[in-house]
């Protein structure tokens, strides 16, 4: 009877200890890696090479400096917003009156991260999912996610031509 008592006790002091995480934001994706490789997101692809019209007017190299082939996310960025990237982000009044048109919010951000750590605390899954590390990721932001088949066909519809997507199914109309 002792025994049994004991293993009552510890169980219920598994599942108490599962419900407090203390000060620790929720985890809702329990992923772990075992190795310490590099983050796959972390690399970006190298720009094409071109042949120069010249081989002579090529300019000296530059050890530790920049190359023509270097990854340029932020000047691709403001290429792609329509701006001009030799002034920079914060520079250039036209980008940033063009992302700004609908308004600005300067603390976006923490706004974002307060909003989203209270979701995480609402939707941190039950408590065994909590005491086995059961990713409740998906099913916390599902219904936030886009259907992106129905997406590409509302767009299809409306007539947009989508290039990079798959090409469409018959009856759809690019």
């Amino acid at each position: 009877m002792q025994t049994g008592r004991v293993i009552l006790a510890m169980a219920i002091a598994a599942i108490v200890s599962a419900c407090g995480g203390g000060d620790r934001p929720p985890e809702l994706m329990n992923l772990r890696s075992s190795t310490d490789g590099p983050d796959e997101f972390g690399i970006l692809p190298p720009k094409p090479l071109q042949m120069p019209e010249d081989l002579a007017a090529l300019p000296e190299p530059t050890p530790g400096g920049i190359n023509r082939t270097d990854p340029t996310p932020e000047a691709d960025a403001i290429v792609a917003l329509g701006g001009n990237p030799a002034r920079g982000a914060g520079l250039d009044g036209g980008l940033l009156t063009h992302v700004s048109r609908f308004g600005l919010n300067t603390d976006i951000r923490q706004t974002l991260a307060a909003e989203d750590l209270q979701w995480r605390r609402d939707n941190n899954g039950r408590i065994l999912e909590r005491l086995f590390n059961v990713n409740v990721y998906y099913r916390a932001y599902e219904n936030m996610s886009l259907d992106q088949h129905a997406e590409l066909f509302r767009w299809r519809q409306l007539g947009v031509r989508t290039p990079s997507a798959p090409p469409p199914q018959e009856g759809e109309t690019q």
